[in-house]
């Protein structure tokens, strides 16, 4: 019995003993606006074996520890690195991470204390960003998305007066398709109204992207200016919902290229052109109801706007390449085009419009 205890007392020396400089650290007061904070936790093995840890795990996820991971020969030195993130937790907090290894001692716990001294509360965000005069909107741009061509839609813009004394609002709507109303013409401090336009498609006459403007008068000053001015934006398609079977099944189908490649031209130029065929391969007439271009160096885009049955159309599009009274760098280009059209399916499409210059 007496040689097993010896036995059992000489593997105890040859253990690696694992020894902190600290096994708490306090923070004290940390701003939260701040961010993270981190501390070091020193250890050494003071033992007879090489000291391994095989994990550190802290309490919660605010808490990230990083160690030495190689084996610590007796005598030798590691690192804990314990980091605390204080984003969304003021007030007092104390984590606890555990340290496991192969000394003598195989679980050691380490503590972080502190108090997190919250964010300034942060204003609230204003409600009416848009100012035009003593007048305060939500916004100047309104977005209406896709309406089918001879539907017209309804949206509204809010303002509210957050001044002291009455503020008359009217508006002026020069764009063609477009109507406008005021829900309260006279807004008392405080009061909050409406901006009430009515987009027609059959009066706009086009299809794709259209941009129109309506102005916003206050206190009777007509200033037709953009600090005054609000942005609509609308894409007119096609509407195909009232077509009967036999219709959809002769309706003209559109087969063209989806790039156009000029390949490489040469800079300063300002009218290159290059065309494509695209068919028509059903019975009935296809319309190119529009080409929409909004891109630099495509200087003009034009096709054959009807195209009969099972015949043949051309696209041609011309290049622009001298920007601002300068020849283009040199470089790979790709812009879009985009093909209205009366095909149920393809009359939005696409083009991809390439060129090089060297």
């Amino acid at each position: 019995m007496l040689s097993l205890a010896l036995v059992a007392v000489a593997m105890m020396a040859q253990q690696p003993k694992i020894t902190f400089e600290k096994t708490e650290h306090d923070f004290g007061k940390i701003n939260e606006a701040d961010g993270r904070v981190t501390t070091v936790f020193n250890f050494r093995n003071e033992g007879m074996a090489p000291l391994v840890l095989s994990n550190v795990r802290a309490s919660c996820g605010c808490t990230t520890p990083n160690w030495t991971r190689e084996p610590i020969n007796p005598g030798e030195s590691g690192q804990i690195t314990v980091t605390y993130n204080p984003n969304g937790r003021p007030g007092r907090f104390q984590k606890t991470i555990t340290v496991t290894s192969n000394a003598e001692e195989a679980t050691i716990k380490l503590y972080i204390k502190g108090e997190v001294i919250p964010k300034p509360a942060q204003p609230a965000p204003d409600s009416y960003p848009v100012k035009m005069g003593n007048l305060s909107l939500k916004t100047n741009t309104l977005n209406i998305g896709t309406i089918k061509m001879g539907q017209a839609v309804t949206k509204e813009i809010e303002y509210a007066n957050k001044t002291k004394d009455p503020v008359t609002v009217a508006m002026i709507i020069p764009a063609k398709g477009t109507d406008g109303q005021v829900t309260l013409e006279k807004a008392n401090p405080n009061e909050t109204g409406k901006l009430l336009f009515v987009i027609d498609s059959k009066q706009l006459k086009t299809y794709g992207p259209v941009e129109m403007y309506a102005y916003v008068v206050v206190n009777g000053k007509k200033i037709l200016t953009n600090d005054y001015r609000i942005t609509i934006k609308v894409e007119v398609v096609e509407d195909f919902s009232k077509m009967s079977v036999a219709e959809k099944q002769n309706a003209p189908i559109l087969e063209i290229p989806g790039t156009i490649d000029f390949g490489v031209v040469a800079a300063g130029k300002k009218n290159i052109k290059k065309s494509i065929i695209f068919k028509n391969n059903n019975a009935n007439q296809l319309i190119v109801r529009r080409i929409y271009n909004a891109n630099p160096g495509i200087l003009t885009c034009a096709a054959t706007g009807k195209v009969k049955a099972n015949k043949d159309g051309v696209l041609t599009v011309a290049l622009n390449t001298l920007q601002d009274g300068k020849p283009m760098a040199a470089g790979q280009y790709s812009r879009q085009i985009t093909l209205y059209t009366n095909d149920p399916q393809r009359s939005k499409v696409n083009l991809t419009i390439k060129w090089t210059i060297k």
